[in-house]
């Protein structure tokens, strides 16, 4: 699925799933929310990896590993593919 990074003019950021799966998460966001980056994974898990890499945070962890690595597919969700995702 597809993942998108927001930045909002304050300099706060949102990471959420594109589509209408992020729709939420978006209508939250500052009119003037930029998209600064994309990034494809198969599970919410990989999505924070690629996220920590890309902020240069470190090793992402998480307190619930077998819910976080279960991929969208095995939850049931629709694979939303992006227009161009940077890796």
């Amino acid at each position: 699925m597809n993942h998108e990074l927001w930045q909002e003019p304050d300099g706060c950021q949102t990471f959420c799933l594109a589509g209408a799966q992020g729709d939420g998460a978006r209508a939250l966001m500052d009119s003037d929310a930029k998209l600064v980056w994309e990034v494809e994974a198969d599970s919410h898990f990989e999505a924070m990896t690629k996220y920590y890499a890309h902020m240069q945070w470190g090793e992402y962890r998480t307190d619930f590993p077998e819910q976080d690595k279960t991929s969208y597919r095995d939850l049931g969700w629709a694979i939303c593919r992006p227009s161009s995702a940077s890796t």
